[in-house]
């Protein structure tokens, strides 16, 4: 669909970046913090751990300054749970408390909005030999430590978002460092702790509309447009089936409190259903998302299975297969060009993925993830042309605007990164900010931050709501 004229983006939007803890702080073990499963796990070869990263620890301040100079309305960041809870429960950690609430004080004297991501990937690693999420005692080690958060910083925090990416730990887990190797019966282990998840999700919601009225609270999952590989009827059917354990079962259950049939189907048939304790229904129906925020990078395209090992896919940096025999293939498209780490690069589909969501559960969007990973190079002067990255962002945000014009209600954007931080599989090589960290992957060096061009790009973005792009 055409416009004749576009619709401007909303008047308070919250133009912004992200970071998560794991990988911009550093810090790991400082002021009592305790170990997670990503400091715990075995990182790819070649690759440093997270135990620097951007040393954000020590240089919020001045990182907070440079959001703001950028014109940032709102910084997306995630809280450390083992910086509160280092055991992952008992003792509260008083020093963490107190960094973060020091962190989100310099935001808001900045005059921008916190948007706290409670839980992104790092479980305590306390947790992780309890049996970590397969362990229904987890539901109240989340719930204490909501409560933490919200007694802590309710005063503070207008947006919260609950779990980052839960779609990606149940299906990527072993490429993103989640997974724990001791499952015996992965599958059916995975469904079960998303169960969980689900459930503790579902009681922070509910207890942030309890205690803080004022608040807005919603989940945070990978939410991108599947393509059937041609018009073939069993190609739109697989897509159908990969959309719907990809995306839907995650958003339904957030938004209706219920189990995406295909899914249920799904998972009986493979013998995968998870244990239903009395009263979690209830639980799951109980809560109501005020927003939904969601994280795109990349469509996917899917095709019929062919019921052997050729149905995984390879994508992205190859650490990533989809495909599931009997199920659906993952496909190609070849109407799409990549990136240099072998993404596909499809704005357009972004715009149908804003659409998809918004139709399907009519409530406000928030887009907490987007961007370019790239190799940039510093150059003399202290100059990083990053030309690529505004590219990308430009041509996501053309699409954005038209899906706002299509009647989507988007109330923010917070692209992926906000300053380069360490990530998941080429450490801080592959860089993703708006402001450049003067390290490499072996040595520290200076850790200077340096405005790349994006900067200044986003900057005027943000000055004109959007009008100058």
């Amino acid at each position: 669909m055409k416009h004749t004229s576009l619709k401007t983006f909303p008047e308070n939007f919250l133009w912004g970046g992200s970071t998560s803890a794991y990988q911009v702080e550093g810090a790991w073990n400082e002021d009592g913090k305790g170990p997670s499963v990503v400091d715990m796990a075995n990182h790819v070869e070649g690759v440093t751990d997270f135990k620097v990263t951007s040393d954000h620890y020590h240089h919020y301040k001045e990182d907070v300054a440079l959001f703001a100079e950028m014109g940032f309305k709102a910084y997306r960041f995630s809280i450390a749970w083992t910086r509160i809870f280092p055991e992952g429960t008992g003792e509260v950690n008083q020093k963490g408390v107190e960094f973060y609430h020091n962190l989100i004080d310099e935001i808001k004297q900045h005059n921008m909005e916190p948007i706290v991501t409670m839980y992104h990937f790092d479980l305590p690693y306390a947790l992780q030999q309890q049996g970590g999420w397969a362990n229904r005692a987890m539901v109240d080690a989340f719930e204490q430590y909501a409560q933490v958060l919200f007694n802590e910083y309710g005063d503070k925090v207008t947006y919260w978002l609950t779990i980052n990416e839960q779609n990606m730990m149940i299906l990527h887990g072993d490429a993103i460092g989640t997974l724990d190797p001791s499952l015996k019966d992965p599958k059916k282990d995975l469904y079960q702790q998303n169960h969980h998840m689900l459930v503790a999700q579902a009681k922070a919601m509910k207890m942030c509309h309890d205690k803080l009225p004022h608040a807005k609270i919603g989940p945070a999952p990978n939410i991108v447009s599947i393509y059937p590989a041609t018009s073939k009827p069993e190609d739109i059917l697989a897509a159908d089936n990969y959309v719907a354990i990809r995306n839907w079962l995650y958003l339904d259950m957030a938004v209706f409190g219920k189990y995406n049939h295909v899914v249920w189907s799904y998972l009986e048939e493979n013998g995968w259903t998870p244990v239903i304790q009395d009263g979690d229904m209830e639980i799951l129906k109980g809560a109501k998302p005020d927003f939904i925020a969601f994280n795109y990078y990349t469509s996917q395209t899917v095709q019929e299975s062919t019921g052997d090992e050729e149905d995984k896919q390879g994508t992205g940096d190859q650490h990533l297969t989809i495909g599931e025999t009997g199920v659906f293939k993952g496909a190609k498209n070849q109407h799409l060009k990549t990136n240099e780490f072998g993404w596909e690069i499809d704005p357009v589909g972004f715009r149908t993925t804003l659409r998809q969501i918004y139709s399907r559960y009519g409530l406000p969007l928030i887009v907490t993830e987007t961007g370019l990973g790239a190799f940039d190079k510093l150059e003399e002067g202290d100059k990083v042309h990053d030309e690529y990255r505004i590219d990308f962002l430009r041509k996501h945000l053309e699409q954005m605007q038209l899906a706002i014009s299509d009647g989507v209600e988007v109330f923010g954007f917070c692209p992926w990164s906000a300053i380069d931080l360490v990530s998941t599989h080429q450490g801080i090589s592959k860089r993703y900010g708006f402001i450049y960290v003067n390290r490499d992957e072996f040595e520290l060096l200076d850790m200077r931050r340096i405005r790349k061009d994006s900067f200044y790009w986003y900057q005027k973005v943000i000055k004109t709501n959007g009008q100058d792009i």
